[in-house]
Order: structure tokens, then sequence, then C-alpha cells
């Protein structure tokens, strides 16, 4: 099980494939993304990495979240999350994660928070047909109808379908496809609609319900660190 990473939603464009066919697709970006910590089975009991993305300003961030990216040596994060890993896909903390950690065609997992419509009637909400437009309904063009039975059970069943707050809901969608990524620019194109706003933080991981790609880097798809020139200048000299 290798570690999801978190990303910012973008919005939605269209590409176009080798056959020319335009696919929809939301644009996912990364930015430094890097394990802020660990969770291990003989201190904690299981065995996960905590990531953060974003910067945020030192000012904005709580004292205890300060010392806490303080001891992994890493900058203030917007947005921390952690993900289940196996014990060989443990990362080091300080390392950070890019889109090459997924390949173009694989299925993933996306979790977002759905956008908020706030107080909604049953025909948005639960997709209600709703009543007559004419012979005698006045009143009821919108409504729900009847909610109960007699006087036995004589009460209104649990999850009975009725207006109330619509949104705002953690939701997953599973099996989407990435389509491409741009590693210059840390951008993920996820095929179809992915829940939530513009702007908001989305945890994708590898997809449940589909094997793993071959070509899929393991334990994650790490930058690089950047070469030392020091050698190469000692040996101009």
């Amino acid at each position: 099980m290798r570690s999801g990473v978190i990303a910012q939603k973008l919005g939605m464009t269209r590409v176009y494939n080798d056959a020319g066919e335009h696919v929809p697709v939301t644009v996912l970006r990364m930015e430094n993304c890097q394990v802020v910590a660990q969770r291990t089975k003989e201190k904690n009991g299981y065995t996960a990495v905590q990531l953060g993305v974003g910067l945020a300003k030192v000012k904005n961030t709580s004292k205890s979240m300060r010392g806490h990216f303080a001891a992994a040596s890493v900058e203030p994060k917007s947005k921390v999350a952690e993900f289940r890993v196996s014990d060989d896909n443990m990362l080091d903390i300080g390392a950070e994660i890019t889109v090459e950690h997924y390949v173009p065609g694989q299925k993933v997992d996306v979790t977002g928070t759905t956008i908020g419509k706030g107080f909604q009637g049953v025909i948005k909400r639960h997709n209600f047909g709703g009543g007559r437009a004419t012979h005698g309904n006045s009143v009821s063009h919108r409504t729900h109808g009847s909610t109960g039975q007699r006087q036995d059970p004589g009460k209104v069943f649990k999850g009975k379908k009725m207006a109330g707050h619509m949104g705002s809901t953690r939701v997953t969608t599973q099996n989407v496809e990435v389509v491409s990524t741009d590693t210059d620019r840390g951008l993920i194109l996820i095929r179809g609609a992915v829940p939530g706003s513009k702007g908001a933080w989305i945890l994708v991981r590898d997809a449940v319900k589909e094997a793993l790609p071959e070509n899929a880097p393991r334990p994650a798809g790490i930058r690089a660190a950047a070469k030392s020139a020091a050698p190469a200048n000692e040996g101009a000299e």
C-alpha cells in the first residue's frame, strides 16, 4: 500500500487524445507535498505517513503546529493529512512527493468535500418529480407529500427523504483515470469530475479496486535531490 497525495483543485478543462476525441478532465495541482511525520506500529499502533502541502504564513500557524513543522525541518503547511502505508512503503520525513507518483492510465480514488448548497427541497436534493401542475393542486407543486403512515407505526422512519441541508459532505469517487501529468507545473489531470469546489484540497489515493500498474514508482514518486557541484569544481581546479 503506497501513500496518497494532497492536491488542490484548479477547475475543469478538456484535452484531446490520439484519436482526436476530447476528454473532460479535472486539473489538480501539487505544491510542496512533503512528509512531515511518521506513524509506526511501535509508537502509534499503525503504519502511516503524515503529509503537508501548500505554504502557510507563520503568523497564521498555531504555536503547536509551528513546533510540529520545525521538528520535521519543513515550512508551515496549509493542509495536513495522513495516509496508511505498508512497512515497505514508509517514507522519510522531509521527502517531497511529485506528480510522477502516478502514471497515465492509472486508476485512483479521489476524496473531497462537495460544494455546499444550503437548505434545499426534495426536488433538488433527492430528484423528486413534484406534484401535478393543475387539477386541484394549488400549493403542493414541489412538496414531498406524505411522510408517515397511520396510527401504526405512528411515526416517520429515520432516513426518510425530505428537505434539508444539501452538500458540504465528504465524498470519495472511486476508479477515476489519471489522463496525464505535468511534472514542470505539478499538475495531475483526472478524467471527469472530482468532488469539491475550485481551490479545495483533494486527497488522491491508489484505487483499492484496481491493481497498481507495474510502472508505478515504489515506494513513491520522490523528487531527486540536487547534485552538489563541489566535486566538479574541485576537479576543474
